[in-house]
């Protein structure tokens, strides 16, 4: 028989913050690829400091980095795109990001319905 994990109020609150905000980065990835991403990071920053201390802050500062990370390959991609010859290579750098923030998202929401930290 399987036994269930009671937290206290404080570290069940985080966990479902956390939860909602992995929903809403993915939300944004796929419908917008990734532009409104910038809210729930906002979010992120906001409610990381209510998870000190608990597994789930772990998880706040892993989309914190894979916004931003994102963010950095998607600008590369522009750059590339603006040449002729790199065009190509930025739709290249653009999948590549893009299944990577996949991947991230993916992974954090698994480690946090384990009741997991994560960490790079």
């Amino acid at each position: 028989m399987a036994q269930e994990l009671v937290f206290d109020g404080r570290t069940q609150s985080a966990k479902d913050w956390a939860f909602w905000l992995y929903l809403a980065h993915g939300l944004s990835v796929f419908f917008t690829l990734g532009a409104a991403s910038f809210i729930p990071l906002i979010l992120n920053y906001v409610k990381r400091d209510d998870s000190t201390g608990t597994f789930v802050h772990s998880h706040h500062g892993w989309m914190i980095r894979s916004f931003w990370w994102y963010l950095v390959w998607i600008c590369v991609g522009w750059a590339l795109f603006a040449t002729l010859l790199g065009i190509p290579l930025a739709w290249l750098v653009w999948v590549g990001a893009w299944l990577w923030k996949i991947y991230r998202l993916i992974r954090g929401i698994t480690t946090l319905n384990n009741n997991a930290p994560i960490g790079d």
